[in-house]
């Protein structure tokens, strides 16, 4: 359990109460589970994937690639339990499922696609990062 001085009680939008959410330990933190289904594999892909538009589950997984048709269904399952994605099941034969992201969703993707957009910009310095590190591991 997160332990708070009595400063951070007084003020809590401080970064220390902020912080104080993500606490090392608490594992099943509300705050953590959201972030690991927003930021997990295939969560990052579906999210900025229906940025776009609204897909049926056959042309998300076909945009996505290589994702199994059980890990997208438990990703949909768990981003719709979020609030993040709703699934419009329509009554015809054949069954015609769309999936679209909810407002909550929308604001989830802008800032998981600007994040993937940054490291697109950024790999290069990330690349040097890493060579040098290493080169100096060997040293």
């Amino acid at each position: 359990m997160a332990v708070s001085t009595p400063e951070v009680e007084k003020r809590p939008d401080t970064p220390a109460a902020r912080a104080d959410k993500y606490v090392v330990g608490e594992a099943m933190c509300p705050y953590r589970l959201v972030l690991e289904h927003v930021t997990s594999r295939w969560g990052v892909l579906v999210l900025i994937e229906l940025l776009d538009r609204p897909h049926r589950f056959s042309e998300l997984r076909r945009a996505i690639g290589r994702v199994s048709e059980k890990m997208l269904t438990q990703t949909l399952q768990t981003l719709e339990r979020d609030g993040l994605v709703h699934r419009d099941a329509k009554p015809v034969i054949p069954p015609r499922v769309d999936y679209s992201l909810t407002d909550l969703g929308r604001e989830a993707a802008r800032q998981v696609r600007d994040l993937a957009l940054w490291t697109e910009r950024r790999m290069a310095d990330v690349t040097r990062a890493r060579e040098a590190y290493d080169e100096a591991k060997r040293a």
